[in-house]
């Protein structure tokens, strides 16, 4: 039966490659036809001597913009390892894209043709991957000539093609605009984030003029043909040969390139765009075959700085290591944890265009400069800005050590334990509200998995109230996650009324989720927190965390307001436990990386993505160390 379907798809692709085949001569000839004139009157002969009166300095000249053009073409393989996230080293990258697209363009069928010279070339790949990178590279240029070619016709063009181009142009700018404000659906559908499209379309806007400025500089002297004049036609007829399937466009180049510019003289052209073909595509082909037949470069000494995903059975052992119980955020899937070789770890979050370690650098074993020039080398890895989201002073300021970009957020409230105590004025407002909650009748417990479905329903209706919950920094409910968390639970005759989750750390706990129903009686959240408090102060816990009140990080004053909402309530509510405030920062390598970060942040938690436990509710990370057992749960009173 296998055998059976394999030879029987076999006939279907040379068919399918009969067709195309058939398709590129019938379009040469329609073309021709149209033509006819000017291909019957065409002299070759004519334009070999006119393409022996080139001068040396225009061949010197059309040989750098060809190097330039070429550059820019090795550097679309590296964009694309990046956004695949193969670990490929950019020069490695880069020196198998120019001699694929060198040999591929010249011999045709450049995808399959490509992928053979990408397999040969880079270490450790298989053909597939080669394939998913030729076909990666293939389809982020063509979308990039589509944009860029618009661009120069709606500049440079007039009347229908000056349309054409603004309607490319506007096609282009949804694209990147749904990988600006929506990468969630860009990424779902596997293609680049807004800086990636950018480097793309870039680099695209560099080769083709380069191309092009590669055949301008062939013309032979006294042909009056200004570059901007020529640029939108070699675009197009650049266009129609990719169209074609020729190899190098052969034909269709050529007799598009003379219907775009009718009134150039046909000898002249011809004799450019022969050069052109010599240097432009059987120089690099030829340079293309001497390094595929070199093979893959010399691999790469020194020690990899770049950071990896912890596997399952470290992620406990690192959880436990960090000072800060939010590590537990981790449990909710969206989080992963990554370190380096060197021993220092991260908790970090990805955004469309960001990689955000959480917190301070987890381990000793690594000077904190070092972790940081990790996390902003996997980051650009990636292709993405690098940032580091609530840090604490002390990783503020060695992060400027280096010249990074850091900003203050909304501090974060910590109690001690064992000096809490509510005697004393500064605790006036809080007893107020314990009285309040007594005389409601508010009783406490910690909850138990009997409480599942109470829990479940007033978090609904909680989130339902809110427009959803926040993310990324912040905990969501599901009772998977809270299995591994201290739940407080607050009662009103027997009914659930409120509850809170705190994270409990080896050094501290820290409060995560505060959920509550509308007619929960005056008291009852501020009853739950105190409770903890006593029970940290019990259990010896030295520090005991209320978490930040504030915006995520400064941003521009719309987007402000639209992040801060009300937590001016919530830094009542913490002042309340007269706790001690500790600043907090986000840090960037650069301004621009930090406003970048700062934005996506800002997105993640006020539009969090789906949990992956959500998508797939069997998944309740059971099989990680750091996942307690179910008798974790607490039962007492």
């Amino acid at each position: 039966m296998r055998a059976t379907a394999r030879t029987a798809t076999f006939p279907r692709h040379v068919g399918a490659m009969a067709q195309r085949i058939c398709m590129s001569f019938l379009m040469v000839a329609g073309l021709a036809y149209l033509l006819q004139d000017r291909v019957m009157a065409l002299d070759f002969g004519l334009a070999v001597q006119a393409l022996g009166g080139v001068r040396a300095d225009q061949w010197f000249g059309s040989c750098v913009a060809a190097v330039i053009s070429f550059w820019a073409v090795g550097q679309y393989d590296a964009v694309v390892h990046r956004h695949l996230a193969t670990g490929v080293p950019v020069a490695e990258a880069r020196r198998a894209g120019i001699a694929a697209i060198a040999i591929s363009q010249t011999a045709g069928a450049g995808v399959v043709t490509g992928a053979f010279v990408r397999w040969r070339m880079l270490r450790g790949t298989t053909l597939w991957q080669a394939t998913r990178i030729s076909v990666a590279v293939t389809l982020s240029f063509l979308a990039g000539w589509a944009v860029v070619t618009g661009a120069v016709l709606s500049v440079f063009g007039y009347g229908l093609w000056q349309q054409i181009g603004l309607a490319g142009l506007l096609a282009g700018g949804v694209v990147f605009g749904l990988g600006l404000w929506q990468p969630h659906l860009l990424l779902r559908l596997k293609l680049p984030n807004a800086m990636t499209q950018g480097r793309l379309v870039g680099l695209t806007l560099l080769d083709t003029c380069a191309a092009g400025l590669t055949l301008y500089l062939l013309l032979p002297a006294g042909l009056d043909l200004p570059f901007p004049v020529l640029l939108p036609a070699f675009l197009l007829a650049l266009g129609a040969g990719l169209a074609s399937g020729t190899p190098g466009g052969v034909g269709p180049f050529e007799v598009a390139l003379l219907a775009l510019l009718p009134h150039v003289p046909e000898a002249p052209l011809l004799s450019a765009i022969m050069g052109w073909r010599v240097v432009y595509f059987a120089v690099p082909a030829l340079l293309g075959v001497l390094l595929a037949a070199h093979g893959p470069a010399a691999a790469a000494r020194g020690v990899d700085p770049v950071l990896r995903i912890a596997p399952p059975q470290r992620t406990g052992s690192v959880i436990r290591q960090s000072s800060r119980a939010e590590a537990g955020l981790v449990r909710q899937g969206h989080l992963s944890i990554m370190e380096s070789r060197l021993g220092a770890a991260w908790i970090t979050g990805r955004t469309g265009h960001a990689l955000i370690g959480m917190f301070d650098p987890i381990g000793t074993h690594q000077p904190q400069r070092a972790a940081l020039r990790a996390l902003a080398h996997h980051a650009a890895s990636e292709g993405r800005v690098a940032a580091i989201y609530k840090c604490s002073a002390r990783t503020a300021a060695t992060a400027r050590g280096i010249g990074w970009q850091a900003m203050a957020l909304g501090p974060e409230a910590v109690v001690s334990p064992a000096r809490f105590s509510l005697m004393g004025p500064q605790l006036s407002a809080l007893r107020r509200k314990l009285r309040k909650a007594e005389a409601s009748g508010v009783t406490l417990h910690l909850g138990d998995m009997h409480g599942a479905a109470e829990r479940a329903a007033l978090a609904r209706l909680w989130a339902r109230a809110r427009n959803g919950e926040r993310g990324f920094s912040m905990g969501r409910y599901a009772e998977s996650y809270l299995s591994g968390q201290l739940v407080i639970e607050a009662r009103q005759t027997g009914r659930m009324v409120a509850f809170a989750t705190f994270h409990q750390g080896t050094q501290e706990w820290t409060l995560d989720l505060m959920r509550a129903l509308p007619d929960a009686p005056d008291g009852a959240m501020q009853a739950i927190v105190t409770h903890a408090i006593l029970l940290a102060q019990a259990a010896g816990v030295p520090r005991l965390s209320l978490a930040a009140a504030g915006a995520p990080p400064a941003l521009p004053p719309l987007l402000c307001r639209w992040c801060k909402a009300d937590e001016t309530g919530l830094h009542r509510f913490k002042q309340m436990f007269a706790p001690v405030w500790h600043p907090l920062y986000i840090v960037a390598p650069s301004r621009t990386a930090l406003v970048i970060a700062g934005a996506e942040v800002a997105r993640a938690i006020q539009t969090p993505a789906s949990l992956p436990y959500r998508r797939h509710p069997h998944h309740l990370l059971a099989e990680n160390e750091f996942a307690p057992p179910p008798q974790a749960w607490h039962t007492g009173a």
